[in-house]
């Protein structure tokens, strides 16, 4: 990426990780713009059960997607997710879908989300999903290690 402006093949890429989408949060988007709907609509509740059954926990969504207590108001109006709380969600699925592919395990790609990097602060890249740079800056990474750049 130079200037903050994707190329072709990370376009090409982000889109390639859309289906993942479908099986980590239960929606798969027909196109970035279509992605962009459903985060203004808000995702169902499900999502978040979806994202458990792929490894999760539950006490890492919360300090990353949404607070317990706020999940326990959204369960009791059956209300969707907010669209920031859906923003950071499918954050977190397209991390977990392309670092399951780059490691082309998801068990090994859970332990590398989990584990503390030097080049984080010591801290670990599933920790870096609470923002949209911080979001970015792991993808980067993911990228690079799949590119065979480890630096």
């Amino acid at each position: 990426m130079v200037c903050g402006i994707m190329s072709l093949g990370e376009t090409s890429r982000l889109m390639a990780a859309h289906p993942h989408l479908g099986e980590l949060i239960g929606i798969t988007p027909t196109s970035d713009f279509n992605l962009v709907e459903i985060v203004e609509g808000g995702l169902p509740l499900a999502s978040l059960t979806k994202l458990r059954a792929r490894g999760l926990t539950a006490t890492e969504l919360s300090d990353i997607v949404i607070s317990p207590r706020t999940l326990k108001h959204r369960k009791a109006r059956n209300e969707p997710l907010s669209q920031e709380e859906t923003d950071r969600a499918v954050r977190v699925a397209r991390i977990v879908g392309l670092a399951g592919e780059v490691f082309d395990n998801p068990d090994k790609a859970l332990q590398w989300l989990r584990s503390p990097d030097d080049r984080l602060g010591d801290r670990a890249p599933l920790n870096m999903l609470q923002t949209e740079s911080g979001g970015r800056l792991v993808e980067s990474m993911l990228w690079q290690l799949d590119e065979g750049i480890y630096t």
